[in-house]
């Protein structure tokens, strides 16, 4: 049984807190921390992570304990410089004194190449060592469809930003996965070298169509948080389709979704709806927590 912490919130600095306090745990105290946001674009959320969902986490995680923590991302199709300097990242952080690393702009040494058993990435990929060897890993990610091959894009999609543009070879690593026939199960695969110790979904809005950079714009008003990224991207799915979304989303069962699927089936997480616990501090989320078990269990 894995928890999800639920706020019903418009307000992501205080809903942040909040999700993580109701969540209950603290798996950051006196560890290095690596962050990882979802930085596609530096477009305003739900395209990318929010600046001050970022700035609530970060302060959270240091009255948590946390030793030390370092952003670690690479955009992609923007610059990661021009995204971070876009987003205001460089004076954030020296604002609040954590650590700015860009994976694209990391030599080839700091990778490692990775090939997972049975992966349908047929010769690997090349991981960043900075979490390949991570102390402590934080996810913040957002939530909305995905056009792009992988139908929606959450906790488990926000992993691709940790693979290169580009391996040794010069092989174009999101190429391959977009003309992939099984794009979505390498998005799981890219999942079963690494785990994350926290998870923050930030879904005070909402694209329900398009995405990653477009789409239609809706506001559930919700902050989640948990350690389970088949879980949050199952409750994630549930309220897209409770807000109406597009056919590749709504379609079968929940966990028959073929990024979720592919996760169960390599150990990532809960494998079904009933293993699934939700947290909620408010009559508003509760009753929304009624209907995702409705989706979740269909």
């Amino acid at each position: 049984m894995t928890k999800i912490a639920i706020i019903s919130t418009d307000n992501r600095f205080e809903g942040t807190v909040q999700a993580i306090d109701l969540l209950g745990i603290n798996p950051v105290e006196g560890k290095e921390v690596i962050l990882k946001p979802n930085f596609n674009t530096a477009d305003p959320p739900p395209a990318s992570s929010s600046v001050e969902t970022l700035k609530s986490l970060i302060i959270k995680l240091k009255q948590m304990g946390a030793k030390s923590i370092t952003l670690a991302e690479r955009s992609g199709p923007t610059d990661t410089r021009k995204c971070f300097e876009q987003k205001g990242m460089f004076e954030l952080a020296k604002e609040l004194e954590f650590e700015l690393v860009n994976l694209a702009e990391l030599p080839v040494e700091e990778f490692v190449l990775l090939t997972p058993e049975n992966s349908y990435w047929n010769e690997g990929f090349l991981f960043p060592k900075i979490y390949h060897n991570a102390e402590c890993i934080v996810e913040t990610c957002c939530l909305k469809t995905h056009q792009f091959g992988g139908h929606f894009t959450m906790a488990l999609k926000n992993a691709t930003g940790l693979v290169p543009k580009r391996n040794l070879n010069g092989t174009a690593y999101m190429q391959v996965l977009h003309n992939s026939e099984n794009p979505r199960k390498m998005i799981a695969d890219i999942n079963s070298v690494f785990s994350p110790d926290l998870i923050v979904l930030d879904g005070v809005s909402a694209f329900v169509d398009g995405g990653p950079a477009r789409g239609t714009q809706k506001e559930p008003n919700i902050m989640m948080a948990g350690t389970d990224r088949i879980a949050i991207d199952a409750v994630g799915v549930a309220i897209l389709r409770m807000l109406g979304t597009t056919p590749e989303v709504s379609e079968g069962k929940i966990f028959e979704q073929e990024q979720i699927a592919r996760a169960v089936e390599l150990g990532i997480g809960v494998s079904s709806a009933k293993e699934i616990e939700i947290l909620t501090n408010s009559d508003q989320a509760n009753n929304m927590a009624e209907k995702i078990y409705e989706q979740l269990l269909k």
